[in-house]
């Protein structure tokens, strides 16, 4: 590595740490394969305790936003399976693998000190044939393992809920020594567990911490109805929260639980009959997580004022509250005199929310129909969105033209909506507020009216995957001419093909060629006979 002034710096010529930092930072299956026996100096930081203690035999080639692939090279697998597994076996703590070599990197060597295993892209019926056949994987299950993640392929079609409740309840019964489990969780996925009658006789009087994507609510009551008696941390994903004709007791204390995280995307409506009463249950929580999108039909939008009165004073202990709130109300709402932003602000004064932001949309007649079929499935008379700051969570849906700035980097996946046009200097806003940005979503009809194009280049470093089916024409160009915006990592796009003739002026515009070469995946809205243009522009698809 040449540095300056003729002066030359080998790599070894770096202290430990700083070479650990740059180890961790590459796939751990390259630096074991390629730098095994390069040097004595590489052998002593790859093979350290505190390196290889962390076992990650991962590694992901990326296709598309949802098409990965896990799997690792067999000449590479050969070659650590058998140089390299033996030597370290006995210092292996956590253990990440994938489905085409789990069986090998298992068989090769025993693990003693082996404690958390993560399963990463398995399909439903794979990982099932493993646990009910698999002896080496269920005797590590049985005796060893108390941290267990597992990740379910939703690919081709979803794995239908009832089969991962029961492999959901199978991991229980067989994981006697089970304190942590992570169950369907990757950020891009979207596996849900139900729990029909059938299995829902799982328990466990060793789990203490559960992340799950479930389908309804009741599967939620499910899970704290005393089945776990020692859980004490419960993060889940609800797909439907609303009433159901369930039997599921939901006033039971729920005193051990002391950190709690809901996030569900869809809209309710029943927040004040269902999720009150079971937050009210938590009379020892520490830990508060809520991501929701609330519809009244009779009330104001939540404030500080009802959150404090509703939910905290049944939580003495409450020292952490994190949310994401939307709250829209219902179009015939008519006799309610809604709070201003600065009422909302004023009402989470308080030390129990920390930094708060929020934002108010009135929504007139003459918008009310664009809302209804272009940002919102429902129409509504008003909206107000409030978060905590800084903003902890991946994701951030219906931002509009009354954001300002700020720095989200936790955000992957942004959805933006408006009546009013997204200007070009907006979209430079965003691409600094949003600096590891993966997915976006634009929602707006309405076209651009000062674009100035002599801006300075906007650029999302990390942007996979781009959404512009429910927007202008305006917001193609904005994109895709690589003049004005540049997608390095860009690889899929949703787009109307109106859209996308436009743009590419029927596939032939250079302007906007350098961006549409890259993509793997396209989605055009609407049925179309490609030209013979299109597989030239788009060579890669």
């Amino acid at each position: 590595m040449n540095i300056s002034n003729n002066n030359h710096l080998n790599i070894l010529d770096l202290p430990n740490e700083i070479l650990f930092i740059i180890l961790k930072k590459l796939n751990m299956v390259d630096v074991l394969y390629s730098l095994m026996d390069v040097t004595q100096r590489f052998d002593q930081l790859v093979f350290d305790p505190f390196y290889i203690r962390n076992l990650n035999m991962i590694s992901m080639t990326m296709k598309s936003f949802y098409d990965r692939t896990y799997s690792i090279d067999n000449q590479v697998l050969d070659g650590i399976c058998k140089n390299i597994l033996p030597r370290i076996y006995d210092q292996v703590n956590e253990l990440v693998v994938e489905q085409y070599s789990m069986e090998r990197v298992l068989h090769t060597v025993n693990y003693p000190h082996l404690y958390s295993l993560t399963l990463i892209d398995f399909p439903e019926e794979v990982l099932l044939n493993y646990l009910t056949s698999n002896t080496i994987l269920r005797k590590l299950l049985i005796e060893q393992i108390t941290c267990l993640k597992i990740d379910v392929q939703d690919k081709p079609t979803e794995p239908p809920p009832e089969t991962l409740g029961f492999i959901f309840a199978l991991i229980l019964s067989l994981c006697k020594r089970l304190i942590k489990l992570s169950f369907c969780q990757l950020f891009h996925r979207s596996t849900l567990c139900t729990f029909e009658l059938s299995t829902t006789n799982f328990k466990s009087s060793t789990l203490t911490a559960l992340k799950i994507n479930v389908k309804t609510f009741d599967d939620c009551l499910y899970l704290l109805d005393g089945r776990f008696n020692c859980l004490s941390t419960l993060i889940i994903g609800v797909q439907i929260i609303s009433n159901t004709p369930g039997t599921i007791d939901n006033t039971k204390k729920l005193p051990k639980l002391k950190h709690f995280s809901l996030t569900s995307y869809p809209h309710l409506f029943v927040y004040d009959n269902l999720i009150i009463p079971l937050l009210r249950r938590m009379i020892n929580l520490e830990e508060l997580i809520l991501y929701l999108s609330i519809i009244r039909s009779n009330k104001n939008y939540i404030d500080g004022s009802e959150l404090y009165d509703d939910i905290l004073i049944y939580m003495p202990r409450l020292n952490n509250f994190t949310f994401n709130i939307h709250t829209n109300v219902d179009k015939n709402n008519l006799e309610i005199a809604f709070s201003s932003n600065e009422d909302i602000q004023r009402s989470f004064s308080r030390k129990e929310y920390g930094p708060v932001a929020s934002h108010i949309e009135n929504f007139t007649r003459e918008n009310k129909r664009r809302c209804h079929s272009y940002s919102l499935p429902y129409e509504f008379k008003s909206r107000c969105h409030i978060y905590s700051l800084p903003y902890q969570f991946k994701s951030l849906h219906l931002l509009n033209n009354s954001f300002q700035s700020g720095i989200f980097d936790n955000v992957q996946s942004l959805i933006m909506t408006d009546f009013c046009p997204f200007e070009h200097n907006f979209f430079n806003v965003i691409s600094q507020s949003f600096p590891v940005l993966e997915k976006l979503g634009i929602i707006n009809d309405e076209p651009q009216k000062d674009k100035q194009q002599s801006t300075p280049l906007i650029i999302f470093s990390h942007l996979i995957y781009l959404d512009l089916h429910g927007a202008h024409a305006n917001y193609a160009e904005q994109f895709l001419v690589d003049k004005h915006c540049h997608l390095p990592c860009l690889l899929d796009l949703k787009i109307g093909y109106e859209s996308l003739v436009l743009v590419t002026n029927n596939f032939t515009n250079d302007a906007t060629h350098v961006t549409c070469s890259k993509l793997t995946s396209l989605c055009i809205k609407g049925a179309f006979v490609p030209p013979k243009t299109f597989h030239e522009y788009f060579p890669l698809l």
